[in-house]
C-alpha cells in the first residue's frame, strides 16, 4: 500500500480525535509504581480491526474530497521552464 503524504495536509483534528476517540478503550496505564510513566495498547478483537479499516477507508475518502474542493492537483507539477 502506498502511504499517501499530500492527504496529510487535509487531515484534520476532528480526524485525529475520531481515531483517539476509538482506540481510547484499549489503553492500559502501567502500575502506579512503575517508573516509566507509559502504558500499552491492548490488542484489538476481529472485529475493532474491521472497524478501524471502515473508519480509515472512510478518513482517506473525506481527505480526497477535501483535496479535490482545495483544487489541488494530486500529481506532481511539471517545471514550466525549459532545460537547456
Amino acid at each position: 500500500m502506498k502511504l499517501r503524504l499530500d492527504l496529510l495536509e487535509h487531515l484534520t483534528d476532528e480526524d485525529v480525535l475520531e481515531e483517539v476517540l476509538a482506540n481510547n478503550h484499549r489503553y492500559r496505564p502501567e502500575p502506579r509504581l512503575s517508573k516509566t510513566g507509559v502504558g500499552s495498547l491492548s490488542s484489538a478483537s476481529t472485529e475493532e480491526r474491521a472497524q478501524e479499516e471502515a473508519r480509515s477507508t472512510a478518513r482517506i475518502q473525506r481527505a480526497m474530497q477535501r483535496l479535490r474542493q482545495s483544487g489541488a492537483n494530486s500529481s506532481p507539477k511539471s517545471d514550466p521552464s525549459p532545460k537547456p
